[in-house]
């Protein structure tokens, strides 16, 4: 740091520090507390878990139905991108797809669960239109369902960034050359975006593996992991030494999955230069293709489709007349309001800290003159937020904090969605400065300007743009949250997604569907005002 300016010195060592207090330190007592025997330090408290045969019977079953779910997650996104990349679809239907498949991404996942009863159960509003259950929503296949709604929007989202940088007049050529389908297919599709099909892979089984939301509507006598988890922590009797130790067992799929991306970066290459070539038209490729994707985005809307009509019916299903009666109810409760209000309190402070804690990283990292290891410390930051599941961070937050004066106070929560969602901000904020021009700093620095109002003046109005979707990213995240928070949130802090948990063992079905379209219409609302920012400081430039 020697070699450093002194401001950027300090955004270094307050980021340094940050990630020491709240990531390091409380990942290392809860790895220590896991080797806490009571007796001294041991492994018998991983012997006893192993030996438990219903923890390994949820962690054979959250092991198997993670890689279900992320192979058809990522068979299914590739489908989608290819569709809106690809083909010569009418661009509406393109546009319908892109929208359709991210609608999830605003709705906490445990509302996916009652959504998927209502719609597949022995009532739902689905298996009434059909005239029969098609499936037995409770257990594997419900989770199942649920996970691949979950992780799709994700997966969709890194394929589709891929294909915008591979160039497709290969396609072409390949087929001029006289290659088969199959070999021009892997070839010139698969093979340039293998890394990014990795990742949807390993991204899709992370989440699954990790989620609590999902099993906690539809798991029924499926047991996984993370509900596993969760009753250890939080029933009648809280085990921290056992729930330690599968916390830190949930750690190791995740760095295996980290590895795998690693060593799939090796096969990634770039094009000198991109084309926008268009491929020719096939109408049945076209025609299959389109339909197949919109049926899987219709999918999606009809599941959900049952969270806007129960609340407005008189007794969902059997008297379907309309009526305001239990939104209205819901609404002038006072304890709605009152977890509504702190969830907004919670999403706005994260957003605009997590937007200045990741910033300020990705500057270190891009901007300064910072030796090449104090670089990659920022990376590995990053890494290790991706790496940990959000139930294991708020477990080591529970164990460490225990007894501080952070405890069940708004502020932890803050500092945990802060370091859970911090990978993707910090990502978007360094791709965004790495393009910057860089010699605006030593300019700045011969018109005798400091570096830190180079910065001010110069390179935060040309990324603001960026800056907007870190703070939209942080607010929806945040507001959608609950595998994170779940061991933090207390009667005073509890927010919309504790409270959704919370009515499930009433049955107030209608006020989680109530509380779900908040959030939706919420998360919508500030989509739509971060993009008309947006779209105003895209034409002021």
């Amino acid at each position: 740091m020697r070699n450093m300016r002194p401001e950027a010195a300090v955004i270094f060592a307050a980021t340094a520090l940050f990630f020491l207090y709240f990531l390091f330190n409380p990942l290392a007592v809860l790895l220590m507390n896991s080797f806490n025997t009571g007796f001294g330090v041991g492994l018998a408290n991983y012997i006893s878990v192993l030996n438990n045969s219903d923890i390994t019977l949820a962690l054979s079953n959250s092991l198997g139905i993670s890689l279900a779910s992320a192979l058809i997650s990522t068979f299914m996104a590739f489908m989608l991108a290819y569709s809106v990349n690809c083909t010569r679809i009418a661009e509406p239907i393109k546009s319908a797809i892109r929208t359709g498949v991210l609608l999830p991404m605003l709705l906490p996942t445990i509302t996916y669960g009652f959504a998927i009863i209502y719609s597949f159960g022995k009532q739902g509003f689905i298996t009434r239109l059909l005239g029969r259950e098609i499936i037995e929503i409770y257990g594997f296949n419900g989770l199942l369902m649920g996970y691949v709604i979950y992780t799709l929007p994700s997966a969709f989202l890194l394929i589709n960034s891929a294909f915008g940088y591979m160039d497709k007049k290969f396609i072409i050529i390949s087929k001029l050359m006289g290659d088969g389908f199959l070999r021009s297919f892997f070839n010139t599709v698969i093979r340039p975006l293998i890394g990014a099909i990795g990742g949807a892979f390993v991204m899709s089984f992370v989440l699954s593996f990790t989620d609590f939301g999902i099993p906690a509507s539809v798991g029924g006598s499926y047991s996984v992991i993370a509900t596993y988890l969760y009753q250890a922590m939080l029933g009648a009797i809280p085990d921290f030494n056992s729930g330690s130790v599968i916390a830190v067992l949930m750690l190791i799929p995740a760095a295996f999955g980290v590895l795998l991306l690693n060593y799939l970066e090796r096969f990634n290459f770039h094009y000198d230069k991109l084309s926008n070539t268009e491929l020719p038209g096939n109408s049945f490729r076209d025609i299959a293709l389109g339909s197949a994707s919109m049926l899987v985005v219709l999918g999606i809307m009809a599941v959900f489709l049952v969270m806007f009509i129960t609340p407005f019916v008189k007794s969902f299903p059997y008297d379907m007349s309309f009526t305001t009666e239990f939104f209205t109810a819901t609404l002038s409760s006072g304890g709605i309001l009152y977890v509504f209000g702190n969830s907004l309190i919670v999403s706005i402070f994260s957003a605009v800290f997590g937007t200045i804690v990741a910033y300020g990283a990705a500057l270190v990292n891009t901007r300064t003159n910072a030796d090449k290891s104090l670089r990659l410390s920022t990376d590995v930051f990053s890494m290790i937020t991706n790496t940990v599941p959000g139930m294991v961070l708020g477990l080591s937050y529970l164990v460490f904090f225990n007894g501080s004066s952070l405890k069940g106070t708004f502020a932890i929560i803050i500092i945990c969605n802060i370091i859970h969602f911090f990978t993707t901000p910090y990502l978007m904020a360094k791709n965004s400065l790495s393009k910057l021009n860089p010699a605006w700093e030593i300019t700045g620095e011969l018109m005798g300007d400091k570096w830190i109002n180079t910065i001010a003046r110069v390179i935060v109005p040309n990324s603001a743009s960026t800056m907007l979707d870190m703070v939209s990213y942080f607010f929806i995240n945040s507001m959608i949250t609950i595998s994170a928070i779940i061991f933090l949130v207390t009667a005073r802090t509890a927010v919309v997604t504790s409270k959704i948990k919370e009515l499930q063992h009433f049955a107030n079905f209608n006020e989680v569907f109530v509380l779900s379209i908040l959030i939706f219409f919420t998360n919508i609302s500030f989509r739509i005002i971060s993009g008309y920012f947006n779209k105003k400081l895209s034409s002021n430039q």
